[in-house]
């Protein structure tokens, strides 16, 4: 990465992993380059244009760099992720899905709950779950890596609160990262 072209970076959490998306403009040559997770995923030299839309693939979803005329030769950039702006995404993305980032054995771990499909995520890998009603809710269970997990869904007796979910790992109940 050139990084007197480095002009914007951000972080998208999707269900399988965190994205890292950094984006170089080049305001003399129009050159535009999008990484994605340090990786290059698009170039461009040589553009006319230096406004306008940049697309590209993001895991499952789409994402759009827009390049925004700010007055003189400054310039705003902005990512939208399946049509919506980033913020309105993470936005989304808090009230559909429930994460946990923490340590098992000695290794970082992230999971994340679907709360719409029941999907679970660990490390990118979507795991087979069993659901389960249970006196007080219901529990999906499943296993990573031999140690035994379920995520229990419990009213919180408040409608603005919802149901609340929590994570447990071999009998102990993990923090949630939101």
């Amino acid at each position: 990465m050139n990084s007197s072209d480095l002009v914007a970076r951000w972080d998208v959490a999707l269900p399988d992993k965190v994205y890292k998306v950094s984006f170089e403009h080049g305001t003399t040559s129009g050159k535009r380059i999008i990484w994605v997770n340090d990786k290059e995923v698009l170039r461009k030299n040589w553009m006319f244009k230096l406004v306008g839309r940049e697309q590209f693939k993001l895991g499952n979803s789409v994402a759009t760099i827009n390049i925004d005329a700010a007055g003189g030769f400054a310039y705003e950039y902005s990512l939208e992720v399946n049509g919506k702006s980033l913020k309105k995404f993470v936005e989304n993305r808090k009230k559909s899905s429930k994460t946990w980032a923490f340590m098992l054995t000695g290794e970082p771990t992230r999971v994340v709950f679907e709360k719409d499909s029941l999907d679970v995520w660990v490390n990118g890998e979507k795991l087979n779950t069993a659901g389960e009603f249970v006196e007080d809710g219901t529990e999906t269970h499943f296993t990573y890596r031999n140690h035994n997990c379920y995520i229990k869904a419990i009213s919180s007796g408040k409608k603005r609160d919802g149901i609340i979910h929590a994570l447990i790992v071999d009998g102990e109940e993990i923090p949630s990262e939101d």
